[in-house]
């Protein structure tokens, strides 16, 4: 089967760059997905009436659902058309298309079965990020970690993906977030069907465009929902697919661990208030919990760490798609 790769470009105000990003797209992409999501700017009739390149359909949105929501359009489309690689790139120009073979390789060597853009690798070059945006991006980084369980990826609000077909059509599209927090999400559906994800270094290009993602605005959101998706993470590999030693050493450390917390707390507010020292006795019941506890965590920790899908699963699922795990509840 050949590897026709398609590009989803999701349109709401880029209509100043979307053209210069559709000339960009080299002749190895077959099909380019212009996903117009309601855009006051009607940004679909402006590449329709702009826009000779053959490769272009335009699907449009009645209603705005987000840049997640948009993606996952053009992912159905391309799907329906056999598209077996598929590409997001933002129409904003800052995402330059000619890595799109980058992205693409790890994919066709069976090395990944999702690839997503990674601004950090290069100390040198992070500089011409916004400084509000590298500390937003380095904290929602950590939480991605955490909730995602890919361990070695970064800059996960990065939307330059690539991602193969077999892969992207047992997403459980009416349960992936459609807005900002998409590509985090994504991540933790990837981890939950056991897809191996790996980053493409690249350099982001900031102009005049603006961004309508305030990392100081949904930071508190992010939280809340990375923590979601950790809980849901958790059950799921650890408890409801498969049980290890991993399993017991969280509950425990963390019960060992909030128990010293609270005891040494309480005794040392008592013994605060009576104006006396507290025993050796007592603070070694306090102190023994909370190191137990500490190093049960951190083995939690790097067992996770370890577990990291490394065996792409696209090929198998062409083949035999009950080879999928479950999927997990919402």
């Amino acid at each position: 089967m050949s590897n026709r790769i398609g590009v989803v470009i999701p349109s709401y105000k880029v209509r100043t760059h979307i053209l210069q990003v559709i000339a960009s797209i080299g002749e190895e992409v077959e099909r380019i997905y212009v996903v117009d999501d309601c855009c006051p700017d009607k940004s679909g009739d402006f590449v329709e009436a702009n826009c000779n390149d053959s490769r272009v359909v335009v699907i449009r949105h009645t209603e705005n659902r987000g840049v997640g929501g948009a993606v996952l359009s053009g992912y159905q489309a391309a799907i329906a058309d056999d598209i077996q690689i598929i590409v997001k790139v933002d129409g904003d120009g800052q995402m330059d298309p000619a890595l799109i073979p980058d992205f693409v390789a790890p994919i066709l060597l069976g090395e990944a079965d999702y690839t997503k853009g990674n601004r950090f690798f290069d100390l040198e070059k992070i500089h011409a990020m916004p400084r509000l945006r590298l500390f937003g991006n380095a904290g929602l980084s950590l939480l991605t970690k955490i909730s995602s369980g890919y361990w070695d990826l970064f800059d996960p609000t990065n939307g330059y993906t690539a991602i193969h077909r077999d892969v992207a059509k047992h997403l459980p599209f009416d349960r992936i977030s459609s807005r900002y927090f998409f590509e985090t999400d994504m991540l933790f559906r990837l981890n939950i069907m056991r897809a191996v994800a790996v980053d493409v270094p690249m350099h982001a290009k900031y102009g005049d465009e603006v961004s309508n993602l305030k990392v100081s605005a949904v930071i508190g959101e992010f939280f809340v929902k990375n923590m979601c998706n950790f809980f849901k993470r958790i059950f799921y590999n650890y408890y409801l697919r498969d049980m290890s030693l991993a399993s017991f050493e969280l509950p425990i450390g963390t019960l060992l661990l909030l128990f010293g917390l609270v005891y040494g707390c309480y005794r040392w507010i008592g013994t605060a208030h009576a104006g006396i020292a507290a025993t050796s006795g007592t603070v070694m019941l306090a102190a023994m919990p909370i190191i137990l506890g500490m190093q049960l965590i951190l083995a939690f920790i790097g067992y996770d760490i370890s577990s990291t899908p490394k065996r792409p699963i696209h090929s198998k699922l062409g083949r035999d798609p009950r080879l999928l795990p479950k999927r997990v509840a919402s």
